[in-house]
């Protein structure tokens, strides 16, 4: 008999672990209670990128005159084509994976699925009818949602989640963002390249104050988006948002999250704006599913607990992707990656997850790319490291596309050469790291990377540029 596994959500850690499944021989049910691909392909990765795509547009026209092009008129923002080519784009990932799905005889049932027993789960169907399903192994891929500041409740209207934002029909004239993190800052080079006048606010001292992002890409960003005239006020909280006639009235004050002697003696200040985008985080999708019936463990916020092997403490039970939470890593690309983990071992394989070598790609203007350890990491891991830097601007294809802002930085280690951290600020930053990836996981040196022939002209040449430097042969760099 095959064996029977069940998946509770079918974002890319769901559908991807599914369709593993059921190549390798399982007999396979897919339950998602929203649209198949999750949160990437519907409210996320994908439909945020779509928009991404349509601000860069937007910005190369209005620099025509610098590529000799003669634009009669000015090139304005159709919000509703936009969002109507977001949908375009959205559905056909989506029945592309409803192909997949059938093509690989996996049962996938729309519908609210519920631990209610011991290898049993019932569903609730869309059409209100219930099924109960039998299970051999189970693997919950719930995923998370946007985390609602309690003070600051979304309206959907004007107080927005970045599930919302992704709905609007019009541009709005101005926006408080609420967290310089990855999200935040991604909208903030959208709106503001639609026309939107944009002030993010963020609780710590810099941009994007992620562990595994270099304190250099930061202030990088923080340039560009002063060139684009982007408020950023930083060290400081939103405490609270009241409407005040067509217009919200934003009260900034001390931020608790920081240790800054300053922060108590910059004054509170108020903004108007238009809409308030709330991005300061997620929260588990784990309410009402039946873990706490099977006894799955949780830590004190709700995320399931769940070892390398994506096993959790209940055995037959998996878990994988968001619904993890922060201590494992939040992406999509990862939650894929954890599912085939998963699968292989439901399938009585032996297979650890890696987060040693995992690429993290922010989609700001221009791009924002690390793996790896940062600077300050490989320092304390290490007993000798060098970081060596090489700016876009020394790069040919780079000033032939117009785009030279950022670098990319390679932390290795002094002795031996071998790549602890590639570090991207710059254009098609997140394409580009890919590379860098394969290097840390195949244990590279910066010679073996500085001696692999590059293509010219092409972006990737910086890479090389900046393995010749950190091995003492610099040319451009």
């Amino acid at each position: 008999m095959p064996v029977k596994i069940v998946i509770l959500g079918a974002g890319p850690g769901g559908y991807v672990a599914a369709i593993r499944a059921a190549k390798m021989g399982a007999e396979v049910t897919l339950i998602e209670a929203g649209q198949v691909g999750g949160t990437c392909l519907n409210r996320g990765c994908i439909p945020s990128k779509v928009m991404k795509t349509t601000a860069e547009l937007l910005n190369h026209y209005q620099r025509s005159k610098e590529f000799g092009i003669a634009i009669a008129g000015d090139a304005y923002l159709d919000m509703k084509g936009l969002m109507a080519r977001k949908e375009t784009v959205v559905q056909t990932q989506a029945k592309g994976i409803l192909n997949l799905l059938a093509n690989n005889k996996i049962e996938y049932l729309r519908g609210k699925g519920r631990i209610t027993a011991p290898h049993k789960i019932e569903v609730l169907l869309a059409d209100s009818n219930i099924k109960e399903i039998v299970w051999d192994k189970l693997i919950v891929a719930t995923g998370s949602e946007p985390y609602e500041i309690p003070s600051i409740p979304f309206d959907s209207q004007k107080i927005l989640s970045s599930s919302h934002v992704l709905e609007l029909s019009e541009v709005p004239k101005s926006m408080v963002i609420v967290g310089g993190g990855v999200i935040g800052c991604e909208f903030a080079f959208i709106f503001s390249s639609f026309g939107t006048q944009v002030t993010v606010v963020e609780g710590l001292t810099r941009l994007l104050p992620l562990p595994s992002v270099d304190e250099e890409c930061s202030k990088v960003i923080a340039r560009e988006m002063k060139k684009r005239k982007i408020k950023i006020i930083l060290n400081r909280t939103v405490e609270s948002v009241e409407s005040h006639n067509e217009y919200l009235r934003v009260s900034i004050g001390k931020s608790p999250f920081s240790d800054s002697q300053n922060n108590d003696t910059i004054p509170s200040q108020i903004i108007e704006a238009e809409k308030v985008l709330i991005c300061v985080g997620r929260k588990p999708n784990t309410e009402g599913i039946g873990l706490k019936k099977a006894g799955v463990a949780l830590d004190s916020k709700g995320w399931i607990l769940a070892n390398e092997k994506m096993e959790t403490n209940v055995d037959d039970i998996f878990a994988i992707g968001d619904v993890l939470g922060p201590e494992k890593i939040m992406l999509a690309h990862v939650a894929s990656s954890e599912g085939l983990v998963a699968v292989e071992n439901a399938m009585k394989g032996d297979r650890w997850m890696k987060y040693d070598a995992v690429p993290g790609a922010i989609f700001t203007i221009p791009e924002v790319a690390n793996v790896g350890l940062t600077e300050e990491q490989a320092k304390e891991q290490y007993k000798a490291v060098r970081a060596d830097s090489v700016l876009f601007r020394h790069i040919g294809k780079a000033h032939v596309i117009g785009e030279i802002a950022g670098q990319v930085k390679i932390i290795s280690e002094q002795d031996s050469g071998k790549i602890l951290g590639v570090h991207i600020v710059g254009p098609h930053a997140t394409d580009l790291i890919a590379e860098g990836t394969l290097a840390i996981q195949k244990g590279c040196t910066v010679k073996e990377l500085a001696e692999t022939i590059h293509a010219h002209p092409t972006l990737s040449e910086v890479m090389m540029e900046t393995a010749m430097k950190a091995s003492g042969m610099e040319i451009h760099g």
